[in-house]
């Protein structure tokens, strides 16, 4: 039993952390709950669903009769997370907030909040698993494949590992979906959330526009003819097909358009017909800022498989050279649309070793 180990765990008013919270207290542990609130959102925002889900949290931490706690990190969330995603959007990259997220507020403002309330551990309801050999903590994908969120944990640390719980790591879905019935849980079939937490269901164009000035451009063709209006680079994103606004052209073959380049220089979004495009495939990458879980740099070249992004399959490829903060990686078979800002992370079988971010 745990009686005496306090745990805070991260109550998002989702069943994941609910049930993560259940599973830690009939392991014995000293449960608190904290709901963590990253975004100041106006009261007549019918896209922000903060207050249902600090009503859902606080649901599940009466109902297991433990301590609750609302804090508000939007300040820091701003600073190192929002200020980052636009940055990036205004550089014509393509970033993943939700790593930067948790990188920045889950396992560092969160993390040491929590060591400052005298806790020995964090826990959260993410999909992955933690083991040590030797001393060394290992990154495990969560059990159920179809929700293991390893990727977007690859920049955690040994500290951050050594001080972290993840109690459903080893159960499947529809596992974690039974528990929360059979406790009782308000939000059991609660829909999971999708996307980043500050845009929610919003439309995506509207919300960049806010913040960042668009500057409209022309849409060519990889041969270089005008075919349309693009509304900012900062909208589009390599391989995209939807929403370019260039169907139904005279004399035009009927197949899809992709976005397979942006031509920053000359404020231009490259288009194509061709799905596999020579501009859209690449068997090499560079990426910036490798971080490795272990803590130790890898032993180059190293052999391994890849994500280049999280709703992808894993691929065979070898890290081969390191030059400053820069690896280079080089995959066995061609890949379909490498993005710039997006995260590339790297596995041994169930192991996360690392990742960084695509340049």
């Amino acid at each position: 039993m745990h009686a005496k180990t306090k745990v805070i765990i991260g109550l998002s008013g989702g069943v994941d952390s609910a049930v993560a919270a259940l599973v830690l207290k009939n392991q014995g542990y000293d449960v608190h709950a904290v709901f963590m609130q990253n975004w100041e959102a106006d009261q007549d925002d019918p896209y922000c669903t903060i207050e249902q889900d600090l009503f859902d949290a606080k649901a599940v931490a009466e109902k297991l009769a433990i301590p609750f706690t609302a804090i508000n990190f939007s300040k820091e969330y701003w600073q190192n997370v929002f200020q980052y995603f636009l940055d990036e959007y205004a550089a014509g990259r393509t970033p993943n907030p939700d790593i930067l997220c948790n990188k920045e507020i889950k396992f560092k403002a969160f993390l040491n909040y929590a060591l400052d309330a005298g806790a020995q551990y964090i826990a959260t309801g993410h999909y992955v698993r933690k083991d040590d050999i030797d001393g060394r903590y290992r990154l495990l994908r969560g059990l159920d494949k179809e929700k293991d969120q390893s990727y977007f944990l690859h920049t955690i640390t040994q500290k951050q590992l050594a001080h972290s719980l993840f109690p459903i790591g080893d159960l499947q879905k529809c596992e974690v979906r039974a528990l929360a019935n059979e406790a009782g849980f308000t939000n059991a079939e609660k829909k999971d959330s999708t996307g980043i937490c500050f845009i929610g269901e919003r439309n995506f164009k509207e919300f960049l526009g806010e913040y960042l000035l668009a500057q409209p451009g022309e849409i060519v063709t990889t041969t270089n003819e005008v075919i349309g209006k693009h509304d900012g680079l900062m909208f589009y994103t390599l391989g995209q097909r939807k929403g370019l606004g260039i169907g139904g052209r005279k004399n035009a073959s009927e197949k899809p358009w992709y976005v397979v380049t942006k031509d920053l220089d000359n404020n231009r979004l490259v288009v194509d017909q061709n799905h596999n495009h020579p501009l859209l495939l690449a068997k090499n990458l560079t990426c910036t800022n490798p971080h490795w879980i272990s803590e130790q740099e890898p032993q180059l070249p190293l052999n391994c498989t890849a994500k280049i992004r999280y709703q992808h399959h894993d691929q065979n490829c070898t890290v081969v050279s390191k030059l400053d903060n820069t690896i280079n990686v080089r995959f066995e078979q061609e890949q379909w649309a490498i993005t710039a800002g997006q995260s590339v992370v790297f596995y041994k079988n169930e192991e996360c070793l690392g990742g960084g971010i695509i340049k």
